[in-house]
C-alpha cells in the first residue's frame, strides 16, 4: 500500500510540473510572439506539456481501478512518468533551440532527439497497451458505469496511439525520401482524431465518478455513461473520417 501511494504521489507531482511547464510556455508565447502553428512554435511545448501532464495524472488515477498486481502497476507508472518527462523535455528543448522536435534529421543532435522521441512514443504504446489489456481481462472495480468508462477510455486511447504511430510513420517516410517540409505538414489531418481520443480515459471515468456522488439510480447512471461513451465514439469516428478525407 505504501509503495502504491508513493508512486501515485510522484506521478501526480510530475504531472503537475508538466502541466505548469506547458502553461508557462503559453506565457512565453504571449511575450515572445511567433507563429502558433508549424513545426517550430511555442504551441508544441504548451500543448505537449499540458497533455502529457494531464494524461499522467489521469492514468495514475484510472489505473487504480484496474485489477492488476501492485508491483506491476507501480513499475509501469514509474516508467510512464519517466517517459512523459523525456517526451516533454525533448520537445521543449527543441522549441527553445528554435528547431523542429519531430522528424528533424538536419544534424546528428537533432536526429538523436527525434529518434529519442520516437522510441519514447513506442514505449508509451507498450505501456498503455498493457493497461488496456488488463482493463479487458478483468472487470475494473469502482461504481456503476466505471468499468464501461475505463474500458472505453482505454479503447479510445489505443486509437490515439494508433493515429500517433501513423503520423510518425508517414513523416519518417517523407523525411527519408527528401520531402522534409511535406513531412512537417503531413500530421495535420490526424491531429483532431489524436487529440479527441487521447483524453477519453480521463473524461469518461471522471463522469462515472461524479455520477456516483449523485442520488440517481444505478440504472440511470449507467445509461448516462453509456450515452456519453456513444457520443465520444461518434466524435472519434468524425475525427477518423476527417483524417481519411484530408489525408
Amino acid at each position: 500500500m505504501e509503495r502504491r501511494r508513493g508512486v501515485e504521489r510522484v506521478c501526480h507531482a510530475v504531472g503537475a510540473v508538466l502541466v505548469v511547464a506547458g502553461l508557462a510556455h503559453l506565457g512565453v508565447f504571449a511575450v515572445a510572439g511567433g507563429p502558433w502553428d508549424g513545426p517550430v512554435s511555442w504551441r508544441k511545448p504548451f500543448t505537449f506539456g499540458v497533455s502529457f501532464g494531464v494524461t499522467l495524472i489521469s492514468l495514475t488515477w484510472v489505473t487504480s481501478y484496474l485489477r492488476i498486481g501492485e508491483r506491476l502497476r507501480t513499475a509501469l507508472l514509474a516508467v510512464f512518468a519517466a517517459d512523459c518527462v523525456v517526451e516533454v523535455g525533448g520537445i521543449t528543448l527543441q522549441a527553445w533551440r528554435g528547431v523542429p522536435s519531430h522528424l528533424n534529421m538536419e544534424t546528428p543532435f537533432d536526429t538523436a532527439v527525434s529518434m529519442t522521441l520516437a522510441v519514447g512514443g513506442g514505449v508509451l504504446v507498450v505501456l498503455l497497451a498493457v493497461f488496456a489489456v488488463a482493463s479487458f481481462r478483468r472487470r475494473p472495480a469502482g461504481p456503476v458505469g466505471m468499468a464501461l468508462a475505463v474500458r472505453a477510455g482505454f479503447a479510445f486511447l489505443l486509437v490515439a496511439l494508433a493515429s500517433g504511430a501513423v503520423m510518425i510513420a508517414r513523416g519518417v517516410v517523407l523525411t527519408r525520401t527528401g520531402h522534409q517540409e511535406a513531412a512537417y505538414h503531413s500530421t495535420a489531418p490526424f491531429k483532431p482524431l489524436h487529440g479527441v481520443s487521447l483524453h477519453a480515459v480521463l473524461v469518461l471515468p471522471l463522469l462515472a465518478w461524479l455520477l456516483a456522488r449523485t442520488s440517481w439510480s444505478e440504472r440511470t447512471r449507467w445509461r448516462i455513461v453509456a450515452v456519453a461513451t456513444g457520443c465520444y465514439g461518434v466524435a472519434v469516428l468524425a475525427g477518423g473520417v476527417w483524417a481519411g478525407v484530408t489525408f
